[in-house]
């Protein structure tokens, strides 16, 4: 009785084993970091493509400029693409909707509320480029300042490849 008392525990016990196994090991083939994450996720908030693209991010003293510039300045399906989604993504901002960076980023993402809650103390400036677009934030407001620059912060970190510091 004794050793199939023994077997059955063992029996149970590995079979648990085997059990928490593939749970971590599914957990870790699904997981994704966070900058995959909003690359792939991308598509659905950004019409462009993140691959033909680069954000490309400068803090300002007033501010921040956020463009986005298609790798081939040819490609001009890309660039329209670009210029009508920041264009409308400007129109956005200023009236205080950070709906769709926090939908990809998280509404925790840093600095969305605060613009949110401040846009009335934001300007925000839309302007097409040759190879893409980009949009202006300005403000005297010095809490407002830090708010952007931790925005862009938090962009630069999540969309990794895709963007760059200017």
């Amino acid at each position: 009785m004794i050793k199939l008392s023994r077997l059955l525990l063992f029996v149970v016990f590995m079979s648990g084993s085997v059990g928490i196994f593939l749970l971590i090991s599914c957990n870790v083939g699904l997981s994704e970091n966070r900058q995959e994450h909003v690359h792939h996720m991308g598509h659905n908030i950004m019409p462009f493509d993140l691959n033909k693209t680069t954000h490309i991010f400068k803090m300002t003293e007033t501010g921040g400029v956020q463009r986005v510039i298609a790798k081939d300045s040819t490609d001009t399906n890309q660039i329209k693409l670009v210029q009508q989604h920041l264009q409308h993504e400007a129109e956005l901002f200023q009236k205080g909707d950070y709906s769709d960076p926090a939908a990809l980023h998280g509404q925790d993402m840093p600095g969305i509320k605060e613009l949110a809650e401040g846009a009335g103390r934001v300007t925000v400036t839309y302007a097409p480029l040759p190879a893409g677009a980009e949009i202006t934030f300005t403000t005297k407001d010095l809490h407002l300042i830090t708010a952007i620059h931790q925005w862009f912060g938090a962009q630069l970190s999540e969309h990794g490849a895709d963007a760059t510091y200017h």
